[in-house]
């Protein structure tokens, strides 16, 4: 008699759908995100995927993104990894590694984030950023920490409705 092993549904319930979706409209409802060409996407728990379109009215005087863009992409993907598995309360960047690899002159930006630690109070997760050639330009770590906010009160969030 040969056995074999049954893998656990990997489809996420309704309710993770909806959080993550929630999640794409809280990032897309935030004012600072108005100065940004870019959009959120959540494949899964602890993932998260943001493409940027990174011009010129980002570089410093020597033509390449100030570091400040590289910060933005890598602590938004990391956090929205990270809040994938927070349904109740945003959470607030406490601490964040940035490791710039390559200037960015232009184009598409996407960066990925990935949970990698804690569920309770401090979360950590990392980021990076890969660029129109494929090749990484940037890594970061970052640790988060559950705020008093719930994510419920926030318009951005509590805009997503079921769809049938």
């Amino acid at each position: 008699m040969s056995s074999s092993a049954t893998l656990p549904d990997s489809s996420p319930s309704q309710g993770a759908e909806l959080h993550w979706r929630a999640l794409e409209g809280l990032y897309a409802s935030a004012p600072i995100n108005q100065l940004f060409r870019s959009a959120l996407t959540i494949p899964a728990e602890g993932r998260s995927r943001i493409v940027f379109s990174v011009e010129q009215d980002v570089f410093h005087a020597a033509g390449a993104a100030h570091g400040t863009i590289y910060f933005k992409m890598l602590d938004d993907a990391a956090f929205y990894a990270a809040n994938t598995l927070v349904t109740d309360r945003f959470l607030l960047t406490t601490a964040f590694n940035l490791h710039l690899t390559k200037p960015i002159r232009g184009g598409s930006i996407v960066a990925e984030g990935h949970w990698v630690s804690g569920r309770r109070r401090v979360l950590v997760a990392e980021s990076r950023l890969i660029d129109e050639e494929g090749e990484e330009v940037g890594r970061g770590t970052g640790t988060f920490m559950r705020s008093r906010i719930p994510l419920s009160s926030l318009p951005g969030y509590s805009g997503v409705r079921v769809r049938g």
